[in-house]
């Protein structure tokens, strides 16, 4: 048995510690942060940094980011950090705390640090909003720091280099990882660092202005004696770690030497396995990450290592985006090359009194352990009763459908949930800037009262409250709808598992394929690790949601032409304009404008969010100069026709009244904040339209007055609707069934009964469809006027009638079959 710990550096020996408390007491320095402290300050710059800037030691790293990144947002008025999600938790943690929110970017597949083109693409949709940038320096790959000065500079932002284990590495030109920085990077002192010292951190820079001011903040921000002139706290670091950061450092060249040449003989010895690439000249390691290899059963291969006394571990696995605090609080870009990393990544032990011999020993333990514990492939594929492809706002809207009429346990008996993201919930709304179409009692119906008692309590669960707070408002921002909509997920999900069922985050459902007897065989892959399997179900509910088709917005005619052959370049998705941060990149685009006109095309609800949201925002618009170009007519929504007619509003007739509700416009009137805009237009009760939005409706030949609000725009937003994303349906012979989802125009997923259609407009046997632009139209019993021609989509109709129509044929079917 051997005795190789994952991370061992030599930590402080009691001796050490006690000869380091007596050299404090002969010299009187109780205070922290002191001399000693002081004279290890200067020597580290001396050592490491070639004498160039100056260093502040602080109490650990983590309060050192806290400083960092809170002076790095000063005078910066947006809310967000960027950083990478591949890395510990203590930058997020420290972004925070410092008042920002941390927005999390996926990895480059090479170092695993942030991904570059992720980063531009976000400080492009973000600009001003992102503050400060705290890339992580992975691992110590020597990552290129002029590139963040560059950054910096064009983009205004504050950057903050998270360097933990850094300290002792060497960058591409030779020097001292960090020298010459003009911004903070912090380094850690930790005991699991290669440069140990029980616990402590150090904050470089070349600008020594910059250090002086962190200087006055770790101190309580006393700029003045016993008097705090700044913002500040206490992490100043004690004078005994003071000078056992001085031993350290004196022997800190002979740790990063020896610790780099492990980290080529591990290299050398496992030439089969994928390493992070380094540009540094030298990588003081604090442990030996590598990939393993797709299949292979981590866990099985740790506890293997263990038995022969080898320590590994998988840093970081989970990553940021992978942690349910961070997925609360943060704003999280999609992450597979982060997902894929941690899924695969192992850490091997390097230590400071290891030798090659043992790179070796270890070495060949991990190639029998990995030769020996790839996952079994499964069996026979189960069957299931009900497959539900996609656990976002209206999958789980089907279950608490379910839930309502308690019934949900029955269901979660024969079921399978696949979700592409790490929980069940919000899916991407959380992701827009603008108000719902739902009041905050529709979001607060789904829990209240609800029959089990972990989802009622969601009532009084913080993000209950949260929405609670906008009770009578017009609509929900929907940025808030996030943590709620995750929780009841949580809770939904807790429901579904304790009754039988089965949940698989993280998994696509590639294709669905009839078999001869009738099921379902769906394919299934599982995001983390890239293993494909087959699931057999009864049932298919495809809740797989809609997108906005780039290029039938651009094909659709509008004005006698082409929209993009008309306007080009000019041409925005309203998906893309409504979504956080698609304002700010109008803003820009519109900044040298010198009174800027915008044109909307459409009639959808997107349409009118965007004129509101365009009317909101701080873009200089003058009279007419947000132009709706709209070919049906503005409908607002009353709860009745007498409630209508008291306001003034009179164009309705019998047709538009739903006779189960009494509703007018009950499934075409906008509500809640389009309806007020609506209203306004329209001059109801004697409301007054805002002077900047100009409408026209467009009416069969009647071209004139919108090509020339076209041709004027600077920018032209098409919100002409969403189209489903249809799943691959195949027949029993593998042909590819053509679904009325696929058609050009309006398509639709369903029929009334909520059955999938294909495009013949005829039903596909056990396939459902519900979320957005599934199509469904209510009728009958279900109420809804009889003029309306559009789609009826909202989260009221997915948690009652539609889910509980979908719900009972499911149940129907199960209990026909188990007859």
């Amino acid at each position: 048995m051997h005795n190789l710990p994952l991370i061992a550096t030599r930590p402080p020996r009691l001796s050490e510690m006690a000869d380091a408390l007596r050299a404090v007491e002969t010299a009187g320095t109780y205070s922290n942060g002191g001399p000693v402290v002081r004279r290890f300050e200067d020597d580290l710059v001396d050592r490491c940094f070639g004498g160039e800037g100056k260093a502040l030691a602080v109490t650990n790293a983590t309060l050192g980011l806290m400083l960092a990144i809170r002076q790095a947002r000063t005078g910066r008025s947006g809310p967000y950090a960027l950083m990478p999600s591949f890395t510990f938790a203590a930058a997020a943690h420290a972004a925070i705390w410092a008042g920002l929110t941390p927005l999390i970017c996926d990895i480059d597949p090479g170092d695993w640090a942030a991904c570059a083109a992720a980063e531009q693409a976000l400080l492009e949709r973000y600009g001003e909003q992102i503050a400060v940038i705290v890339p992580y320096d992975t691992f110590n790959t020597g990552l290129d720091l002029a590139r963040y000065e560059t950054l910096a500079r064009k983009y205004g932002a504050g950057v903050v280099v998270d360097a933990a284990a850094s300290l002792g590495g060497l960058d591409a030109q030779g020097r001292g990882y960090g020298s010459g920085s003009p911004f903070a990077c912090v380094y850690s002192m930790h005991a699991t660092k290669p440069f140990a010292v029980a616990e402590g951190g150090v904050i470089y820079s070349a600008d020594a202005n910059l250090i002086d001011q962190f200087r006055t903040m770790h101190n309580f921000g006393f700029g003045a004696p016993r008097a705090a002139t700044e913002l500040g706290m206490n992490a100043k670091l004690p004078e005994v770690l003071g000078l056992l950061a001085e031993a350290k450092l004196a022997e800190i060249e002979q740790v990063a030497t020896h610790r780099a040449a492990l980290a080529a003989a591990y290299r050398d010895e496992l030439p089969e396995y994928t390493f992070q690439t380094v540009h540094g000249t030298r990588q003081v390691s604090q442990f030996m990450p590598l990939l393993l290899p797709a299949g292979t059963d981590r866990e099985a291969v740790i506890a293997e290592l263990a038995a022969q006394g080898i320590g590994s571990g998988k840093y970081f696995s989970p990553h940021l985006a992978r942690q349910p605090w961070f997925q609360q609080s943060c704003v999280i870009e999609p992450t597979p090359v982060a997902d894929r990393v941690g899924a695969h990544i192992l850490s091997l032990p390097i230590t400071d009194v290891m030798t090659a011999a043992d790179v070796a020993t270890i070495a060949g333990a991990l190639q029998t352990a990995a030769r020996t514990r790839i996952h079994a492939m499964p069996a026979g594929p189960e069957t299931h009763e009900t497959l539900l492809v996609g656990g976002g706002p209206a999958g789980t809207a089907m279950l608490i459908a379910a839930s309502k009429q308690n019934r949900l346990a029955e269901l979660a008996r024969g079921l399978i949930i696949v979700e592409g993201s790490a929980r069940l919930g919000g899916g991407q709304l959380a992701g827009y800037a603008i108000t719902s179409d739902s009041t905050a009692e529709t979001f607060l119906s789904a829990v209240k009262d609800n029959p089990h008692p972990g989802i009622a309590a969601l009532m009084a669960h913080p993000s209950g409250a949260e929405i609670g707070k906008y009770t009578g408002a017009l609509g929900v921002p929907l940025a808030r709808t996030g943590p709620f909509l995750d929780a009841m997920g949580d809770r939904i999900g807790q429901v579904v598992r304790e009754h039988g069922g089965t949940i698989l985050t993280s998994h696509r459902v590639l294709e669905s394929r009839r078999t001869a007897s009738g099921l379902w065989r769906s394919r299934v892959r599982d995001d983390i690790n890239g293993i494909e399997r087959d699931i057999l179900s009864r049932n298919i509910v495809l809740a797989t949601g809609g997108y906005q088709s780039a290029s039938e917005v651009a094909a659709a005619e509008v004005a006698g032409m082409a929209l993009g052959e008309r306007v080009g370049d000019r041409l925005v998705l309203s998906d893309d304009a409504l979504r956080l941060g698609g304002i700010d990149q109008l803003r820009e685009r519109l900044s040298g404008v010198r009174a800027p006109r915008i044109a909307i095309v459409g009639a959808s609800t997107s349409a009118l969010a965007t004129a509101a949201l365009l009317l909101k925002s701080a873009i200089p618009f003058g009279a007419g100069a947000v132009t709706l170009l709209h070919r049906e007519a503005l409908r607002p929504f009353y709860h009745s026709a007498e409630a209508a007619h008291a306001d003034g509003f009179t164009d309705f007739g019998p047709d538009d009244i739903c006779p189960v509700s009494g509703f007018v416009y009950r499934l075409a009137g906008f509500r809640l904040e389009a309806r007020e805009l609506i209203l306004r237009i329209l001059g109801v009760g004697g409301r007054v339209p805002d002077p900047r939005l100009h409408t026209h409706r467009i009416i069969g030949d009647d071209h004139a007055r919108a090509a020339a609000a076209l041709d004027n725009a600077d920018l032209v937003i098409g919100a002409l609707g969403y189209r489903p994303h249809a799943l691959p349906l195949l027949d029993a012979d593998g042909r590819r069934i053509a679904l009325a989802a696929h058609a050009p125009g309006r398509p639709r997923l369903v029929d009334q009964q909520c059955r999938v259609i294909d495009a013949e407009g005829q039903p596909i046997a056990n396939a459902f469809g519900i979320g957005l632009a599934a199509g469904f139209v209510p009728m009958g019993a279900l109420g809804g006027e009889k003029s309306f021609r559009g789609k009826a989509n909202g989260l009221w109709l997915w948690q009652n009638d539609v889910g509980q129509l979908i719900v009972g044929q499911l149940l129907d079917s199960a209990t026909r079959a188990a007859a």
